[in-house]
């Protein structure tokens, strides 16, 4: 009995030191899907204005050398850099040499967590490629280029100055948006000091709302035959330059979104575009980047407010751009980002919502054939999980998520022009931003959907190699040249208006006689290349699809067949 009690002692406490051992090497359970232990922490419950970003940037090239590069790729309206981050898996070639997929954010100052969700989209590429086969897979064919933001001037305004949640929209160019001759004379101004921009409203006996008895943040507006306490006087500020308008002067109107060089229009017919496409230096930037990365063949912008994964065109007049065989590829990753993020609807510019003229969805695909969607973001079915209730789901966020940290409270202001007023409302940073609690979550999301994205660009491989003699020291050499993803190596607008190369099939360490594209084997119906025959030039190659090609050769018993393709990248067999 003894020596049973020894031995059950001796294993308890070779199980506890095992487990002791087990905790000092492992200090947390490792969470399916999310990295472990990372060499950079980031909070992503949190935003950062653009000095956090840039630093939590470096701080994952310096991290992860092997797979990322920081670099700057212009020079914003008030000097600031236009960081990006290249990754890929160096190791297994250059960058330009693979499909590229093109991520930003925060086009629009205000919609801020674009940044946020572009820095995730980077962090977890690169913290999880040391454990995750997939991950790793993925940065040997691709690359991503991601910039978190690219308007980051306004991005540090809306941060760091008076604000309401809609503005800034622009960047910081100071113009004429009132028309009186004068550039940012009636600016925002914060009554209260609080650093948002509410609203204002005043007793008075003529007024048509009252606060509400059960919820006194709330207003209701009386009845027809009745008669209110209170009117309002809208945004909280003052008439800073006397043309009976409050904070109608300040930041620029225009919008970065209409800027683009792809069915431009001017200011009176698309309200917000500037003198030409591309006066912004931040888009300019951007434009000048992707035109000398021509292998990025998918693209994401995230903007801010509504749940939607938008696709194009922008106007109803561009619909001729968007073939059949390209929207069914946009169908397919559309609606499987619909069932990746809840609440998100797959949606269509023009059709869904408004016509958009001169906006960065529709040049990267008009001009460049880059399958591109935008999402824009926060949706309230993430508060609830249910639909909007509108106002008043907002003000149950405030009082059960929120704790009262998205409200300022009504509180008595003595105002210059007005009197006696009442400030309070919806803080800046509530309604159309993520609740920081949300972010993380729907960040990973937009992510892994992008991810999806990027895993569907081009993937060709040389397949179904076959000889045959012919006589007389002949012999035809035929191949496949497959494309194992949905996205083709040319889309139909590139096809349209020949925007890129075609691909190249190459034969080498053989002498070629003839080269052909095969276009019905079975029926024998070849298109023969005369010139360079050694070096087939095709059109497109499909996605989950195949093209073949024949050479007639004199000789060569060992060889390489080569593809070289913009957009899909390079692949090899060699006999």
């Amino acid at each position: 009995m003894k020596t049973i009690k020894l031995i059950l002692a001796l294993a308890v406490s070779a199980f506890s030191l095992g487990s002791y051992k087990a905790a000092a090497q492992e200090k947390f359970f490792r969470a399916v899907g999310t990295p472990h232990d990372p060499k950079v922490e980031i909070a992503f419950n949190r935003y950062y204005t653009y000095e956090g970003l840039v630093d939590n940037m470096k701080k994952i090239a310096e991290a992860h050398p092997d797979i990322a590069k920081i670099e700057s790729i212009g020079k914003s309206y008030e000097g600031r850099d236009i960081m990006t981050l290249t990754i890929t898996d160096f190791s297994t070639g250059k960058d330009t040499d693979k499909p590229g997929m093109w991520i930003d954010g925060n086009i629009h100052s205000n919609e801020i967590q674009g940044g946020e969700f572009s820095l995730y989209s980077a962090w977890y590429l690169t913290e999880m490629h040391a454990d995750n086969e997939f991950i790793q897979e993925l940065l040997k064919d691709k690359v991503f280029y991601i910039t978190p933001t690219i308007n980051p001037d306004a991005r540090n305004d809306y941060f760091l100055q008076p604000n309401t949640a809609h503005s800034p929209r622009s960047g910081m160019m100071m113009l004429d948006n009132d028309g009186d001759g004068q550039a940012g004379e009636d600016g925002m101004d914060d009554l209260d000091g609080d650093g948002s921009i509410t609203m204002m409203i005043r007793k008075s006996p003529t007024g048509r709302y009252i606060k509400d008895p059960q919820d006194p943040r709330k207003l209701i507006m009386v009845g027809a035959d009745k008669v209110g306490e209170y009117e309002m006087l809208g945004q909280e500020g003052t008439d800073g330059d006397g043309d009976g308008r409050v904070n109608d002067d300040g930041v620029g109107y225009y919008d970065p979104n209409r800027d683009w060089g792809w069915n431009w229009q001017p200011d009176y017919i698309q309200r917000g575009a500037l003198k030409y496409p591309f006066t912004l230096p931040e888009n300019r930037s951007v434009m000048e980047f992707v035109m000398k990365h021509p292998n990025i063949a998918g693209a994401q912008s995230f903007h801010n407010s509504g749940g939607m994964i938008l696709r194009g065109p922008g106007a109803e007049e561009d619909v001729s751009t968007y073939n059949r065989n390209d929207i069914r590829i946009y169908d397919a990753l559309g609606l499987k980002g619909q069932e990746m993020i809840p609440g998100y609807r797959y949606l269509t510019v023009y059709k869904d919502l408004y016509s958009v003229f001169g906006g960065e969805l529709d040049w990267f695909y008009g001009v460049r054939g880059i399958f591109t969607f935008s999402n824009e973001l926060m949706v309230p079915y993430l508060y609830f999980h249910k639909q909007s209730g509108g106002q008043d789901e907002l003000f149950e966020v405030d009082e059960f998520l929120t704790m009262g940290d998205a409200f300022v409270d009504w509180h008595e202001f003595e105002h210059p022009q007005f009197g006696t007023v009442e400030i309070g409302g919806f803080k800046k940073n509530f309604g159309r931003a993520h609740p920081g609690f949300l972010l993380e979550q729907d960040a990973h999301r937009n992510a892994a959907f992008t991810i999806y994205h990027a895993y569907h660009t081009p993937k060709l491989s040389v397949m179904d190699v076959k000889e045959e003699n012919l006589g007389g020291g002949l012999k035809a050499i035929t191949a496949t040249i497959f494309n194992e993803r949905l996205i083709p190596t040319h889309a139909s607008q590139d096809l349209k208006h020949k925007i890129e190369r075609p691909d190249y099939v190459s034969i080498s360490g053989a002498k070629v006689v003839a080269g052909f594209v095969v276009e019905d084997e079975d029926f024998g119906k070849f298109a023969e290349q005369k010139h360079t025959p050694e070096k087939i030039a095709l059109d497109n190659i499909p996605g989950m699809t195949g093209v073949k090609v024949k050479w007639i050769v004199s000789s060569g018993s060992n060889y390489t067949i080569s593809v070289d393709s913009a957009k899909g990248g390079k692949a090899s067999w060699q006999k």
